[in-house]
């Protein structure tokens, strides 16, 4: 069938809902990715601001090529990969069908990066984690790498094994689980590069969904990937009363109980990225250039906005969970961080979900800035 997406007409297969972009079992369109390459465009077009020489993209996943053919309406010369033939011709005919220049070519991306890199842009999309796939593209990326990560739950640690074998970290399936695997998959990414001699900042992220999505600027230079890797390190999470520290270092000192409450059931995550995932002032460029063509315009403007006020903490909390706690009922979220700003602590929502809330602010802090009284 053909669908029109962002101002560009392709063919694509009849849509299955709930899996990302190549499965493996065939040629595959997801129409709930919209968003997802929705910002990514917008992404393209603001990164050319900021690295005008940038110019080569690789679409290391191509399946029905429309994210490549949205690369190549915005002026990038474009490579389609995919190892399965029906998808590389499908992909060269929407290139052809929209008078687009670019390659479609049948190969293994991970051999296709060491025989043709390097690329200006590589974009990973795979079906799953993109680990197997994490190595060819720091070493063969010149200037950016776009990730996603559908297997969430390994990242989320609710499939901890998994994700210990797949990220080389200890996720913890926390009340900030969202965050817990963005930082995860980060952390991943950043220690990938560094074995490159490269750092990898991640200049935009977000959640949503059923997936993970970062970009990551890309520094050569070992003192670079050196200095990039010190914002890696652990967090320690009480599950009954909230308290979390978050301690940089890759080596781990899980407190024995909890500072606050003095239970024992405090867990200790990481090695998770606790620097910034995103970077306010090319977020808020990237805002700029989503334009209503795309289908997602409205969630991506909201999105994006939403990303370009948070602040650095590297977790959140969920405000229902809070109130619950204290046993009060709930105000609206945005009083609710009002309260807080007015208290003298920062605080922001975040764009994980619409109650979640950034700040750097203790619970007890909290309490007594929405309630006016200390915790008991």
């Amino acid at each position: 069938m053909d669908i029109e997406e962002g101002g560009i007409t392709v063919s694509v297969p009849e849509a299955r809902d709930g899996a990302s972009e190549g499965t493996g079992g065939g040629v595959f369109f997801n129409p709930t990715q919209e968003l997802n390459r929705d910002v990514t465009v917008a992404t393209l077009r603001a990164y050319r601001e900021r690295e005008p020489r940038a110019a080569s993209y690789l679409d290391a996943m191509a399946a029905s090529g429309v994210r490549g053919v949205r690369a190549a309406a915005e002026g990038y010369d474009i490579t389609c990969a995919d190892v399965d033939a029906d998808a590389v011709d499908l992909a060269a005919a929407n290139l052809d069908a929209n008078g687009l220049d670019g390659e479609a070519v049948h190969r293994d991306v991970n051999a296709l990066l060491y025989d043709e890199g390097p690329f200006d842009v590589v974009d990973l999309d795979p079906y799953g984690t993109p680990i197997p796939f994490a190595d060819a593209a720091f070493a063969n990326g010149r200037n950016l790498i776009c990730v996603t990560a559908t297997d969430t739950a390994p990242l989320c640690g609710a499939h901890l094994q998994s994700g210990i074998r797949k990220y080389g970290a200890v996720p913890r399936n926390t009340d900030y689980h969202p965050e817990m695997g963005l930082r995860t998959l980060v952390s991943a990414l950043v220690r990938t590069a560094a074995r490159y001699d490269k750092a990898a900042r991640p200049i935009l992220s977000h959640v949503s969904r059923h997936y993970a999505r970062t970009y990551l600027e890309l520094e050569s230079g070992a003192r670079a990937a050196d200095d990039c890797l010190e914002a890696l390190g652990h967090v320690d999470g009480c599950e009954d009363c909230l308290w979390r520290s978050p301690t940089r270092g890759r080596i781990a000192d899980p407190v024995d109980a909890c500072p606050e409450c003095g239970s024992d059931r405090v867990l200790t995550a990481g090695p998770i990225w606790l620097g910034p995932v995103a970077d306010p002032d090319f977020a808020r460029a990237v805002r700029r250039e989503v334009t209503d063509d795309m289908g997602e315009a409205k969630r991506a403007r909201k999105l994006l906005g939403t990303v370009a006020r948070e602040i650095d903490t590297p977790t959140h909390y969920d405000q229902h969970r809070l109130y619950k706690q204290w046993g009060e009922p709930a105000i609206g979220m945005d009083e609710f961080v009002e309260r807080l700003r007015a208290a003298g602590h920062e605080a922001s929502r975040a764009h994980y979900r619409g109650t979640a809330v950034k700040s750097t602010a203790s619970i007890p802090e909290m309490r007594e800035a929405v309630l006016g009284t200390d915790a008991d």
